[in-house]
């Protein structure tokens, strides 16, 4: 299939593409960073833009820099450099092991992060690593930048914070540390979307949990965070029976009849999905989980 016709530019820097998107503020305007959702939408005829901004080719929003205790990625930063950037594995476990598992090698040659994000489908690998990193999404508008931290990016189905005249630009991640980060989930057979899963981010002191951070995606229509099951491990001892308890909490913040509920999966089979899956996360931070070491 074939898209409707449409005009397209390439901005070469964020201000020109700000500018481009002042200057088609009237029409149905989209931007285009990796492509692979919105090209096969425009395809299929679910989206149809008068105008596509191709941001690609920022040099701005590319690239990996640690500052300090932050690790900041540039928007359209591709899948593939964040796996062989031993800088994400070491300060980003979590967002790391989630980045391995998104599509497969050619979506990652060419797929962004920012794109991923930005364009929030519930079921994409990223915004569960994203809150479980405590990552700070970076915006840029007409009046500046505006940083938005994770739990507040993402509103519901490919709704987020950022504004029709502004761009996602960087993600920054505080370091974690020495903490462990793991993503797992039960992938559709059809897509390799998640139908659940569970980014973990834990920090221990022996065998004692002294932070978790735990996300998840595609089980709401927005990622989320499991409040709950952070609650249950803090303080506690990292083991099987903890693991167990606190997995059983996956559920308590949400609302079962509000869950994702589809072809591939009911919303009473997505609640028993995110407590098995919680538990593997979290048991797969307590052997070890994403390591720099095992990055390779």
């Amino acid at each position: 299939m074939y898209p409707d016709e449409f005009d397209y530019y390439n901005a070469d820097s964020i201000d020109e593409a700000l500018e481009l998107l002042d200057e088609h503020s009237d029409a149905e305007t989209e931007l285009l960073a990796g492509g692979h959702s919105l090209l096969p939408a425009m395809k299929t005829g679910l989206s149809s833009p008068d105008v596509l901004i191709d941001i690609s080719g920022v040099e701005a929003m590319q690239g990996i820099e640690t500052d300090g205790d932050t690790l900041s990625i540039g928007a359209m930063t591709r899948y593939s450099d964040l796996t062989d950037s031993e800088g994400v594995a070491e300060h980003a476990p979590v967002l790391a092991d989630a980045v391995r598992q998104v599509g497969d090698v050619q979506v990652r040659n060419r797929g962004t992060i920012g794109g991923n994000l930005a364009h929030a489908d519930p079921a994409a690998d990223l915004p569960g690593a994203a809150l479980a990193s405590d990552a700070t999404l970076v915006v840029e508008g007409s009046d500046g930048e505006r940083e938005i931290p994770a739990d507040d990016f993402f509103f519901g189905m490919y709704t987020t914070d950022v504004g029709p005249d502004e761009l996602l630009t960087r993600i920054e991640v505080p370091s974690a540390d020495g903490a462990v980060g793991t993503y797992v989930k039960k992938p559709s057979p059809s897509s390799g979307y998640a139908m659940v899963g569970v980014a973990a981010l834990l920090d221990t002191d022996g065998d004692t949990v002294k932070s978790a951070s735990v996300g998840a995606n595609g089980v709401m229509d927005h990622g989320v965070r499991l409040e709950s099951v952070e609650n249950a491990l803090v303080d506690g001892s990292l083991d099987a029976d903890t693991i167990e308890a606190a997995a059983g909490h996956a559920g308590d913040d949400l609302d079962v009849a509000m869950m994702m509920d589809d072809l591939q999966a009911s919303n009473e089979f997505r609640a028993q999905l995110l407590e098995v899956y919680t538990e593997r996360a979290l048991t797969a931070a307590m052997d070890g989980g994403s390591t720099p070491a095992a990055a390779d």
